[in-house]
């Protein structure tokens, strides 16, 4: 990668589209985040956080303060880039979207997403996740970007196929989650197959 877009994770852009915008974390997003994981006990499950439906309903959390510490640092990492899904009907932080692990010599990354209930089932999920590949992919220079999902979730992975992202591989029995074994997918999506998915 050349010496300009290995500072793409220290840029925090603000990226429209007509249901969601994602711009730059804040600290006090934390409040916003914590109460999704709170009120929404299919974040906690689907994301593989807790091991029972039980702890899912009432998931451990860290303490307030130390969240907000947390989203400060994030707000102006060189080593991630994270911005807050906000909502453009209501204006509210509805989630938060992640590009991390920058592996220059390959020119690749993976992705994370946590969308709460308030933003699920009119499409503002598919839309911040397209978002944020098409910077990695226009702006950052990326070639790759990957991600895991848990067999539970198919509505994600039905999300990230939307947007371009294939299935590569499963790791089986990756997650004992009440008492029952959940495989992993791995997938990922090429600057070549968001070509193809958008038309561009």
């Amino acid at each position: 990668m050349t010496a300009e877009s290995t500072e793409g994770f220290s840029a925090k852009p603000t990226l429209v589209g007509e249901l969601v915008t994602l711009r730059p974390i804040r600290a006090e997003d934390a409040d916003a985040i914590d109460r999704i994981i709170r009120e929404d006990p299919e974040v906690a499950r689907l994301t593989g956080s807790v091991p029972t439906s039980a702890e899912a309903a009432d998931p451990p959390t860290m303490p307030i303060e130390r969240m907000r510490e947390i989203y400060g640092e994030w707000a102006v990492a060189d080593d991630r880039l994270v911005l807050a899904v906000v909502d453009n009907a209501s204006g509210d932080v509805v989630g938060e979207v992640v590009l991390a692990g920058w592996d220059e010599g390959n020119r690749a990354c993976w992705f994370r997403t946590l969308v709460g209930a308030a933003g699920r089932g009119r499409g503002l999920g598919t839309e911040a996740t397209g978002l944020i590949v098409d910077h990695g992919f226009r702006a950052l220079g990326l070639h790759r970007i990957s991600l895991e999902v848990y067999a539970f979730n198919p509505r994600a992975r039905h999300v990230y196929e939307k947007v371009g992202f294939v299935h590569e591989g499963t790791a089986r029995d990756a997650l004992l989650f009440d008492g029952e074994w959940v495989d992993m997918h791995y997938m990922a999506v090429l600057e070549s197959d968001r070509v193809r998915t958008d038309g561009s």
